[in-house]
């Protein structure tokens, strides 16, 4: 396992991690999670990513119950989770103090944890000032609930704001963010980020390497039984699939599949490796119904290599996905 700093601190996150969503509780079992998270855990994976709206809390509580069934050491582990959805009333829901303080307590009695090493505002608040958000998080932090605070899908201006703050405030700054990246959602990581790096070194931890399963060529040949598409909660996303830019994806992975082939991988391994690829990705998180589906995962860290300048080239005239940067006029 390849082991990376999570932006400008001094932890070290793996390379590839593992999250909860979309399979805890909705699509497997404890038993089977159990077995995922092992596997991963085996493999080096120290980062286990979760979030008070996977499964209505249910995911939080099943990878509680599997760290205390485990007993791993709470200091070789980095858990996650993510604040904004939790619940039906009317302030269960946004970055409110209100929320982010009691959102953190109930996520921490579902998890069966004094604290998470990260925790995220799962979406920004339109709602609520971001100074309000800040305040916040820090108040977490001084508290021992969370060691590190970060944001998710927050476009690049709200994370500055936060920090324009933190500095001014002397607050604890966001010190990450997880956005969705793949090869066909590249623009917030590639383009909208890069002056955030360069000013701050933010982090990030890519949600979704594979593009929602579109990059494991499952739906090469079709829509397959007993896949996310087939819960209910997910419709959403099967009408993305099954739109005329979800069909365009789909046979551009076509193309995609002799050249993984050829390189001697396979195109999830080729999907993760791309991600990797990028050293302003901290860590991806993957995950998985099976097992075995962890344990193809890992080989990823094999593949990267294999993604020489000439492969890469190779894939980019295939996906033809790449933001395109402002145009310097000064050259």
């Amino acid at each position: 396992m390849e082991y990376r700093y999570l932006g400008n601190s001094g932890l070290k996150v793996s390379a590839l991690s593992f999250g909860a969503w979309v399979t805890f509780s909705d699509q497997i079992g404890e038993d089977v999670a159990y077995k995922c998270m092992k596997e991963a855990y085996d493999a080096g994976v120290n980062f286990f990513d979760n979030a008070e709206v996977y499964a209505n809390g249910e995911a939080e509580i099943m990878m509680g119950n599997i760290l205390k069934r485990t007993g791993w050491k709470r200091s070789d582990l980095i858990i996650s989770t993510k604040l904004f959805w939790g619940g039906g009333g009317p302030n269960d829901t946004g970055l409110s103090r209100k929320h982010i303080l009691e959102g953190t307590d109930a996520a921490l009695k579902r998890l069966q944890l004094n604290y998470v090493d990260l925790i995220f505002c799962h979406r920004a608040d339109f709602h609520t000032p971001v100074e309000e958000t800040v305040r916040a998080m820090n108040h977490v932090i001084n508290q021992g609930k969370a060691l590190y605070w970060g944001t998710s899908e927050w476009p690049a201006e709200r994370i500055l704001e936060a920090y324009d703050i933190a500095r001014r405030e002397k607050l604890i700054p966001p010190l990450m963010e997880q956005p969705e990246y793949n090869m066909f959602r590249r623009e917030k990581i590639e383009k909208e980020f890069l002056p955030l790096y360069e000013k701050f070194k933010l982090g990030t931890t890519i949600w979704s390497p594979l593009a929602s399963g579109v990059l494991t060529g499952k739906y090469n040949n079709g829509m397959p039984d007993a896949t996310r598409l087939s819960l209910q909660s997910y419709e959403w996303l099967k009408n993305n699939i099954l739109s005329e830019e979800g069909l365009r994806k789909i046979e551009k992975v076509k193309k995609l599949e002799p050249l993984a082939k050829e390189i001697g991988t396979t195109l999830p391994e080729m999907g993760l490796a791309w991600c990797l690829k990028n050293q302003n990705v901290s860590t991806v998180i993957t995950g998985a119904s099976k097992p075995e589906q962890v344990k193809q995962n890992m080989k990823a860290l094999d593949a990267v290599p294999k993604l020489t300048d000439d492969v890469m080239k190779k894939i980019e005239e295939i996906i033809q996905t790449k933001p395109k940067l402002e145009y310097d006029w000064r050259g």
